[in-house]
Protein backbone atom coordinates (compact mmCIF):
# COMPACT_ATOMS: atom_id res chain seq x y z
CA UNK A 1 0.00 0.00 0.00
CA UNK A 2 2.67 2.33 0.88
CA UNK A 3 3.85 2.14 -2.28
CA UNK A 4 0.79 3.26 -4.22
CA UNK A 5 1.01 6.50 -1.49
CA UNK A 6 4.60 7.12 -2.43
CA UNK A 7 3.40 6.83 -6.84
CA UNK A 8 0.44 9.25 -6.11
CA UNK A 9 2.56 11.82 -4.08
CA UNK A 10 5.52 11.35 -6.58
CA UNK A 11 2.26 12.18 -9.44
CA UNK A 12 1.75 15.34 -7.62
CA UNK A 13 4.72 16.87 -6.65
CA UNK A 14 6.76 15.73 -9.37
CA UNK A 15 9.11 14.36 -7.35
CA UNK A 16 11.42 10.95 -7.97
CA UNK A 17 9.65 8.17 -5.75
CA UNK A 18 12.53 6.96 -5.20
CA UNK A 19 13.54 10.60 -2.86
CA UNK A 20 9.92 9.84 -1.20
CA UNK A 21 10.30 7.59 2.12
CA UNK A 22 7.92 6.89 4.88
CA UNK A 23 9.13 9.58 6.60
CA UNK A 24 9.09 12.15 4.00
CA UNK A 25 6.99 15.32 5.34
CA UNK A 26 4.27 17.10 3.02
CA UNK A 27 5.15 19.93 4.36
CA UNK A 28 8.30 20.49 5.62
CA UNK A 29 10.44 18.35 2.69
CA UNK A 30 8.23 18.35 -0.23
CA UNK A 31 7.26 21.85 0.63
CA UNK A 32 2.87 20.95 -0.05
CA UNK A 33 0.55 23.71 0.63
CA UNK A 34 -3.14 23.26 2.26
CA UNK A 35 -4.80 23.14 -1.96
CA UNK A 36 -1.85 20.68 -2.81
CA UNK A 37 -2.81 18.28 0.18
CA UNK A 38 -6.71 18.46 -0.66
CA UNK A 39 -5.59 17.44 -4.29
CA UNK A 40 -3.59 14.43 -3.21
CA UNK A 41 -6.05 13.42 -0.28
CA UNK A 42 -8.42 13.41 -2.61
CA UNK A 43 -6.79 11.28 -5.08
CA UNK A 44 -5.58 8.57 -2.08
CA UNK A 45 -9.64 8.32 -1.91
CA UNK A 46 -10.24 7.57 -4.92
CA UNK A 47 -7.25 4.99 -5.22
CA UNK A 48 -7.90 3.43 -2.12
CA UNK A 49 -11.86 4.22 -1.89
CA UNK A 50 -11.55 5.50 1.66
CA UNK A 51 -13.00 8.57 2.97
CA UNK A 52 -10.34 11.13 4.33
CA UNK A 53 -12.45 14.12 6.52
CA UNK A 54 -11.32 17.09 6.59
CA UNK A 55 -10.43 17.59 9.63
CA UNK A 56 -8.18 14.71 9.85
CA UNK A 57 -5.75 15.55 6.67
CA UNK A 58 -4.40 18.20 9.26
CA UNK A 59 -3.05 15.44 11.39
CA UNK A 60 -1.54 13.42 8.15
CA UNK A 61 1.99 14.67 8.07
CA UNK A 62 3.92 11.97 6.34
CA UNK A 63 3.57 8.95 3.97
CA UNK A 64 3.41 6.81 7.08
CA UNK A 65 0.63 8.98 8.46
CA UNK A 66 -1.59 8.02 5.74
CA UNK A 67 -0.24 4.62 4.94
CA UNK A 68 -1.39 3.88 8.83
CA UNK A 69 -4.66 5.54 8.51
CA UNK A 70 -5.78 4.04 4.94
CA UNK A 71 -4.56 0.68 6.41
CA UNK A 72 -6.67 1.30 9.86
CA UNK A 73 -9.70 2.56 7.89
CA UNK A 74 -9.57 0.26 4.41
CA UNK A 75 -13.08 -2.14 3.94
Amino acid sequence: MQEKVIKIVSDATKVEAGNIKGETNFVDDLNLDSLDMVEMMMKMEEEFGVEIPEDKTEELKTINDVTNFLKSNAN
